[in-house]
């Protein structure tokens, strides 16, 4: 996993087994946590293999997922050695607990009142974890019946939002996940994003494998709009992503909600909508930021600014601010060398991940195509069959016409 965000003035980079944080207004030695020197699960700690038989020893380190409150005080990550790491971000950073999921997690968000965080695994399964209680196990609280990829909360704590590979956004609520509200139905895809702007707290916002943006009204389940991002493209970027899926891989909002990101996975550009009010809300096309290369994530920082790793090992960091309707590259940005500093020695790790890195492409699903293949063999049987009546209808005129020919010199 390789990703970017924001805890308060922290600057928050996330690459392979390492989570690496770096302040951005004062001078501070940055803070680095790494997932293969962190403790190991205890050998009396039950275990359950129904996640594909794998066990501790199968678990690489790798950091699969993290969020951060929406206070910014508290951070929380998991990895794919089943740890769930709590960590307090303010006035310094510390580990408070490392907990144990059942099954490998895909996606994690605290609640707003930052007492409970919530995990979906890849068995659709959701947990509750104490923020309250850091060294409390998790508590199952609801279930899909497919993979999910993406959990996120209603502003109000009333309501738990998931997504999964079956195109389902299911609307549920936190203190009885078994009621569930609605459902959001409408992608043609595995729905790979969501977010709630804060602005717009009626609003949901989800991206999909089917290159498309939606907008809802998630109480409801009501479609309010619908964005086809190939549309919005005047001219692919280079010949081959005229080939790629636009798959959104992430949907960002500013701090003040007015521009909402949206970043393709393997597409060197990230388009820019605006959530207006309307009589009901209408996401509008805004702008659209060309790039040198892939962008592997996207996040605004606390001033609208936003901060693009790329996939490039000359420049892999740039921050981009929006003056009078267009993107300008802030290369003389005083935070972006602070941080570049302290990035340069994770450059390494963050090339050699990216050439190993994930993608989305074995979540699409395959189709085929039964009839014609059906067609084709009754056809093909058909044919055979013909075929033969006409070699028996050959030999037995010949065994005819020899019978004959016997039966005239006999005589």
């Amino acid at each position: 996993m390789v990703a970017l965000g924001f805890c308060g003035a922290w600057f928050l980079f996330i690459c392979d087994k390492k989570l690496v944080a770096i302040h951005t207004k004062e001078t501070r030695e940055p803070f680095v946590f790494d997932c293969s020197t962190a403790e190991k699960k205890p050998k009396d700690t039950k275990d359950d293999n129904s996640d594909g038989g794998a066990s501790q020893e199968a678990g690489t380190d790798k950091i699969l997922g993290f969020t951060v409150s929406p206070s910014g005080k508290l951070a929380a990550l998991t990895d794919d050695t089943k740890r769930l790491v709590l960590f307090h971000c303010e006035p310094s950073w510390q580990c408070i607990s490392i907990r144990w999921v059942v099954r490998r997690c895909t996606s994690l968000v605290f609640t707003q009142a930052e007492d409970q965080l919530l995990v979906a695994d890849k068995s659709g399964d959701v947990y509750s974890f104490s923020v309250v209680e850091p060294q409390r196990e998790g508590e199952q609280k609801m279930g899909h019946l497919s993979l999910l990829l993406a959990i996120t909360m209603s502003l109000d704590d009333k309501y738990i939002i998931t997504a999964d590979r079956d195109e389902k956004i299911r609307v549920s609520h936190l203190r009885c996940p078994y009621n569930i509200q609605s459902f959001c139905l409408g992608h043609q895809q595995f729905v790979s994003a969501l977010l709630v702007p804060s602005g717009h707290p009626h609003c949901l916002l989800s991206g999909s494998g089917d290159g498309t943006v939606k907008l809802w009204e998630y109480e409801s389940g009501r479609r309010l709009q619908s964005w086809d991002l190939r549309e919005l493209e005047e001219m692919p970027s280079s010949e081959a992503d005229k080939e790629k899926k636009p798959t959104v891989c992430r949907i960002a909002s500013s701090p003040d909600s007015h521009l909402i990101a949206v970043q393709c996975e393997r597409l060197s550009a990230v388009q820019f909508f605006t959530l207006e009010r309307e009589g009901e809300e209408k996401l509008k096309p805004h702008s659209r930021l060309s790039l040198p290369h892939c962008p592997l994530d996207v996040t605004f920082d606390q001033e609208g600014r936003l901060w693009v790793l790329m996939d490039s090992s000359d420049a892999p960091l740039q921050i981009y601010t929006h003056r009078q309707d267009s993107w300008e590259y802030d290369a003389d940005c005083p935070k972006l060398n602070t941080v570049v500093e302290a990035f340069k020695p994770h450059w390494e790790t963050l090339e050699a991940s990216t050439r190993t890195g994930t993608s989305f492409e074995h979540l699409y699903k395959v189709s085929f195509d039964n009839v014609t293949t059906y067609l084709q063999k009754k056809q093909q049987r058909l044919d055979e069959q013909r075929l033969k009546r006409t070699m028996a209808q050959k030999v037995n005129s010949n065994k005819k016409a020899k019978k004959e020919t016997g039966s005239q010199l006999s005589t």
